[in-house]
C-alpha cells in the first residue's frame, strides 16, 4: 500500500481517507500507528469530527464520550474527549469531564471505525472494541456523524 502517506493526511477528504484505510493492509496501518506519526493521525482525525457532526440528528443529545486508542509505542493509550452539547461537538485531547461512554480499541480498529471500513457492532461483539457506559449511545454514534463510506 503506497497511498497511506501521513504527510498528506491533513489534505485528504474524508471519503479519500476512508478509501485509503479500506485498501491498506492491517500491518501497514499498524506500522503507521506505532510510529511517531500516530499523534498526527489521531489529532487530524479528531480535529475533523466537529465538521462531520450532524447536529440535525443529535436532537437534544448532551453527552461526553471518551475515545481511548490503545497500542501506543510506549505501551500506553491516547484518550480524546468528545463533548456534544446544545447541537455542537467539541473535541479535546485532554479529557476533563466524566464520560457517559468510553470506547476503547486498538489503533487499526480505530482507523477502520472512523473511516466506515468496519462494523462497530461486530467489533464490539468480537471484543475488538470495548464500550463502557451508555451502550444505547454507543449504538447511536454512527448516526451523529457523517462517517464516510469507502
Amino acid at each position: 500500500m503506497t497511498d497511506f502517506d501521513p504527510a498528506t493526511f491533513f489534505s485528504l477528504e474524508p471519503r479519500q481517507f476512508a478509501q485509503i484505510v479500506k485498501s491498506t493492509p492491517d500491518d501497514k496501518l499498524a506500522e503507521v500507528m506505532s510510529s511517531d506519526l500516530r499523534g498526527k493521525v489521531l489529532d487530524a482525525t479528531f480535529t475533523r469530527m466537529p465538521t462531520l457532526f450532524r447536529a440535525d440528528r443529535a436532537g437534544n443529545t448532551n453527552t461526553i464520550i471518551h475515545w481511548t486508542v490503545t497500542g501506543r509505542p510506549d505501551g500506553g493509550s491516547d484518550t480524546y474527549e468528545i463533548v456534544i452539547e446544545n447541537g455542537t461537538c467539541q473535541v479535546s485531547d485532554t479529557p476533563q469531564r466524566e464520560p457517559k461512554l468510553t470506547l476503547t480499541m486498538g489503533p487499526v480498529e480505530f482507523l477502520k471505525v472512523v473511516s466506515g471500513s468496519a462494523n462497530p457492532v461486530m467489533m464490539f461483539m468480537t471484543g475488538k472494541l470495548k464500550a463502557k457506559g451508555d451502550l444505547g449511545l454507543a449504538a447511536n454514534i454512527a448516526n451523529l456523524f457523517d462517517i464516510p463510506k469507502a
